[in-house]
């Protein structure tokens, strides 16, 4: 589009994209803006941009559009628009506040809106929740939800219930968790959402009550509610985690595929990579890396740490360095401490083995400068130093 462009583009290019850095990229930089017309970003755009950051935990990116958005809101978009900062504004304050852990901020933004005459919303509620809940506090949680019914007459959304749900569980209050479930079931709409069942799922297999998984899936089916990956995700990871069943687990993998349509995603793979992993099957773990091209999702970078730590943990270090460099050529890199840990188990391998390791790790500088100095202080003798030093000058650190 030459000339402008809007900033409800913009928010709708910000909903599909998955990868958070390029969102940020796409937020900071829209297509044709110019300095002489600088770009007028709506409350959307900025709600949705921060919640892409916090759920990817990138809070000094978030901090930083926090910090143009207080002054931007009521001396840009509001004055212009005639209006005080409204509903919206302190939704996305609210929610950057609950993402950076400050609890007492989200309450202090709450107090605030209505000290104003600004009247929450469901969002404002449900962030409201989701920051209790994740605090552990439970009980003022629901606290809340009784007030927004009573006093604002305000009904709890699907986003709400979910997060009580998954607080409940989490305290492994699984019938409490089914109840509320069952209150959710008074309004059809919110009862489809699927990712409720899934918390639902993992929780009866963490308790040890997997039986009733399979009433839970029969009740999804009479309510026409498609199953999520997440439903999957969390069949998988009981089957593995909790019952150490990696043949069912494989099974519900082809079955989300073949049965439902539900492609798999990062998360249904690594889990079961680093299932195998714990089980001792790494080489079906590595077999099944393998085959994800085939079926149709490339390893990422998550499934790849997956089966580079399992590896480690197993003590096949070889395995491990081919898998290291298979990412390097992709540019992915372990994390520190599972560099770290590596480095510690090839030390035993000898020099050869320890040297191409460091050279590898070097590439995508993946070890801390303290494991550095200890590989290559402690274990190598003048001459070994020497190959490695020559082996580095060509590798350069950032």
């Amino acid at each position: 589009m030459a000339g402008k462009f809007p900033s409800d583009h913009l928010s709708a290019a910000l909903l599909r994209e998955t990868d958070p850095a390029a969102a940020l990229r796409l937020f900071l930089n829209p297509p044709n803006a110019t300095l002489s017309a600088p770009f007028r970003y709506s409350l959307r755009c900025y709600d949705l941009i921060i919640s892409k950051l916090a759920a990817a935990r990138l809070f000094s990116a978030m901090e930083s559009i926090l910090s143009c958005l207080p002054p931007a809101v009521p001396s840009s978009v509001c004055r212009d628009a005639g209006i005080s900062p409204n509903e919206c504004t302190y939704n996305i304050l609210m929610r950057a506040a609950a993402a950076a852990g400050s609890l007492e901020h989200v309450r202090h933004l709450f107090d605030e809106m209505l000290l104003i005459g600004v009247s929450p919303t469901v969002t404002t509620f449900g962030i409201m929740v989701a920051a209790l809940c994740d605090a552990d506090k439970l009980e003022q949680a629901f606290e809340v939800k009784e007030a927004m019914v009573r006093r604002y007459n305000v009904s709890p959304n699907a986003s709400l219930y979910a997060s009580l749900i998954k607080g409940l569980c989490q305290r492994q209050k699984v019938d409490a968790a089914m109840r509320l479930k069952d209150e959710m079931a008074g309004n059809a709409e919110l009862v489809r959402v699927s990712a409720v069942y899934g918390t639902l799922v993992r929780a009866l297999f963490q308790v040890g009550r997997k039986d009733e998984v399979v009433g839970l899936l029969k009740e999804m089916k009479e309510r026409e509610i498609v199953p999520h990956r997440v439903v999957f995700n969390a069949m998988i990871a009981g089957l593995y985690e909790d019952e150490r069943d990696p043949g069912a687990a494989l099974a519900v993998l082809d079955d989300m595929q073949k049965k439902h349509r539900c492609k798999p995603d990062g998360a249904s793979y690594s889990t079961l990579v680093a299932g195998l992993c714990k089980l001792g099957k790494w080489r079906d773990a590595i077999e099944l890396v393998k085959d994800m091209p085939r079926r149709g999702f490339p390893p990422d970078v998550v499934t790849y740490r997956m089966l580079f730590d399992g590896l480690c943990a197993a003590g096949e270090f070889h395995e491990a360095n081919k898998v290291l460099g298979d990412m390097t050529v992709k540019g992915f890199a372990p994390r520190m401490d599972g560099a770290r840990k590596f480095v510690e188990g090839v030390e035993k391998e000898g020099d050869a083995l320890l040297l191409e390791v460091l050279c590898s790790l070097a590439k995508v500088n993946a070890l801390e400068s303290g494991g550095w100095e200890k590989a290559v202080g402690g274990v190598f003798n003048d001459r070994g130093k020497l190959r490695l030093e020559k082996q580095l000058e060509s590798i350069r650190f950032t």
